[in-house]
């Protein structure tokens, strides 16, 4: 499974999937461990306020789609979002905190 974890620079899982500085793309495999891990600068901070809301929704969802992203973690994440990424088959698990690796082995199973 493909997850898509926002991160801190200390590679712990991040507050605001939104808002996210940094993303990893990780690969779990079903045995639950992780095939590749690799680390975005998507710098969603600095962009979150740049256009209307649609715009950077779908900027955040072409990243998802260029990435063939299954899962997506996060500390926290708006409704809004998170009815977009619903209507996109993606699943959703936020109120995730403590080491991204440790999340991604955790909810990177498919279930």
């Amino acid at each position: 499974m493909v997850v898509a974890i926002a991160v801190t620079d200390n590679e712990d899982v991040g507050g605001g999937w939104g808002r996210a500085r940094n993303v990893a793309i990780a690969t779990v495999d079903p045995n639950g461990e992780i095939r590749s891990w690799e680390v975005h600068a998507v710098h969603w901070d600095e962009l979150h306020d740049s256009g209307g809301e649609g715009q950077h929704h779908a900027r955040i969802a072409r990243f998802l789609l260029d990435h063939q992203v299954q899962r997506v973690i996060a500390g926290h994440m708006g409704p809004g979002m998170v009815h977009m990424l619903e209507k996109m088959n993606i699943d959703v698990v936020v109120d995730v905190h403590g080491s991204a690796r440790e999340a991604a082995l955790k909810y990177g199973r498919a279930s």
